[in-house]
This record gives C-alpha cells, sequence and structure tokens, in this order.
C-alpha cells in the first residue's frame, strides 16, 4: 500500500512549476509502486471525476478512464459538444457546477488560462491533461520511462519544435530533477527567452543545464532523444511550412548513431506520424521505448490521483 504526502491532497496539477523536485519524486516512486501491484485497491469507490476535452485524445482519456475506473471511480467524459464550456455558460460557472458534483476534474483543451480558471473556482483538484502551454502528466510518464531505462539519467535531448507544450514540461521536469536537457530546433522555433531563463534559474540550483541549438551533434552522449509532431494540434494549418523547415531534424537510425551510445532510447508522446519526425525504423525498433512511456502515463496519472484525492 502506497503512503501518500498530506500535502499533496486537494492539490491541482496545472504545471510541474508547481511541484517540487521531491513532490515530483514522491509521485514517480509512487507512479513505481502502483505499476507493480497486481490488483488493483479500489481506492476511488465513491469517488467521480469529471474529463473535459476540447481536443482529441487517445492516451490521456485512457489513461484516466482506466487509473480512475479500474481503482473503482466514476469518471465521466464531457466534450465540448456534451457541455457549454465558455460559449453560453462561463468557465468559472462551469467549474462552480462541476465542483460541487465532482472529486476531480481533468482539461485537456488549448488556453492554459482555462485550466486554470477551472483550478480557481472548482474547488476541488483539477488537472491539467493537455494544453497549448504544459502537459505535465506526459512529462512525468517521460521522466519515469527514462529513470526504468537509464539507472542515473544525465542528458535527455529533444529535437523539433522547441516551443510546444511537450518540450516545455520536458524542460521543467529536467530543470526540476537535475537532468540535463537540451532542445535541438531551428532558430526560428527556440524556446521563449523568458520561460528559458526561468528553467535555467531552476537547473542551476538542481545541478543541472538547460541548453538550446540548431546543432544536431548535440546529441552526442544522450541517454535519451525525444520527439514530437512538426504541428501540434491547432496548427494544422502550419504544416507544410513547419515541414520544410523541420525536415533536417528528423530522427531516424543515422541521428540515433550520432550518440555514440548503443543503450540511448526512443521516446516519443505519441501520435507518431512516421516517416516525418520519425522513421518507422527508430519508433518500432529496439531502442524505441515508446510504447513503456504510453503505458506509463496511466500508472503516473494514477499517482498524481491517489495524492491529490488523499486516498
Amino acid at each position: 500500500m502506497v503512503v501518500y504526502f498530506t500535502m499533496l491532497k486537494g492539490r491541482s496539477l496545472l504545471s510541474l512549476f508547481d511541484y517540487s523536485a521531491e513532490e515530483i519524486r514522491f509521485l514517480l516512486d509512487s507512479a513505481r509502486q502502483l505499476k507493480a501491484e497486481k490488483q488493483p485497491q479500489q481506492r476511488f469507490v465513491g469517488k467521480t471525476l469529471a474529463l473535459l476535452f476540447e481536443k482529441r485524445s487517445t492516451r490521456t482519456r485512457c489513461a484516466f478512464e482506466t487509473a480512475f475506473g479500474e481503482e473503482g471511480g466514476h469518471p465521466v467524459f464531457l466534450s465540448t459538444a456534451d457541455i457549454q464550456l465558455g460559449s453560453k455558460e462561463s468557465i468559472e460557472d462551469t467549474a462552480r457546477v462541476l465542483g460541487r458534483m465532482f472529486s476531480a476534474i481533468q482539461f485537456r483543451g488549448f488556453k492554459q488560462a482555462t485550466v486554470e480558471t477551472l483550478a480557481r473556482y472548482a474547488g476541488v483538484p483539477v488537472y491539467n491533461g493537455l494544453t497549448d502551454d504544459f502537459h505535465p502528466t506526459q512529462a512525468l510518464a517521460d521522466l519515469m520511462t527514462l529513470e526504468e531505462n537509464i539507472q542515473q539519467p544525465r542528458l535527455l535531448v529533444f529535437i523539433g519544435d522547441g516551443r510546444n507544450n511537450v518540450a516545455r514540461s520536458l524542460t521543467v521536469i529536467c530543470a526540476k530533477m537535475g537532468v540535463n536537457i537540451c532542445i535541438i530546433t531551428p532558430e526560428s522555433l527556440n524556446p521563449d527567452p523568458d520561460f528559458l531563463a526561468r528553467c535555467q534559474q531552476i537547473a542551476t540550483k538542481s545541478r543541472s543545464t538547460v541548453s538550446v541549438t540548431a546543432d544536431l551533434e548535440a546529441v552526442h552522449g544522450a541517454d535519451a532523444i525525444y520527439t514530437d509532431v512538426w504541428a501540434s494540434m491547432g496548427e494544422e494549418s502550419k504544416k507544410i511550412e513547419r515541414s520544410s523547415l523541420l525536415r533536417p531534424y528528423q530522427v531516424n537510425q543515422a541521428l540515433m548513431d550520432k550518440t555514440g551510445r548503443t543503450d540511448t532510447i526512443f521516446l516519443h508522446c505519441l501520435p507518431a506520424i512516421k516517416g516525418e519526425e520519425v522513421t518507422a525504423e527508430v519508433i518500432d525498433g529496439p531502442q524505441s521505448r515508446a510504447w513503456d512511456e504510453a503505458e506509463n502515463r496511466k500508472h503516473t496519472i494514477k499517482a498524481v490521483l491517489a495524492a491529490t484525492l488523499g486516498v
């Protein structure tokens, strides 16, 4: 039985900026214990979870539903076609209503401000299942997977759009947890300077580094190479432009070999477009841990749910 920090009860997860290194470590260790359990413990019996989705989802929806449901809880899926979120009804009023009916709320959508408003008015824990700014539950699963394969990871390299929500969340968690991270991206897709400076300041305290470059040689020595689709949800109109810009940054076997290591792993948040940001040879090959990473979404989300609901 996992024993949870009482300090996490009632907390929302909007961004990993809000969690200390100690709290993140606790969630990761709890997720490993939960993954090792042979049978669910029915932790969430009598509890309900509202799942609000503006954006489509496979892993986030399935991870929240299975994590909550197999422990006896009742998840309720609500898309923009089902409720009045931000249209006929304000986000504040939706939060007030759902907070009186549900034990917790998950939101996956566009604006970070939406999930922050839900958390401000709901009175129950709210979880960011993805916004344009952050994807914190993904980053927890990413680091869990990295640590399952590399005992003491020192360097994670993200290749692609350095401004997207996955790159940003990876940068935050690595800076917090003392893992060096290098973002390899065209200069036009560099992370926001203020965001970068904030992460670098955090990394200094954890004795790690945050760096950004356009040079593919920076993959040398990497424990893991990570990539994501070239055009995120909501940016489909930019796909042709992004494809042209990021084609030289495709993760293929030649790039994996540039690390100089045979134990470098490949990570991807999925869904992947094989033949674009990554070749089938890599993502379906022996160095890929993308499928373990997808499974770990459930275990890390279950750890977050259990800790913040105090069960």
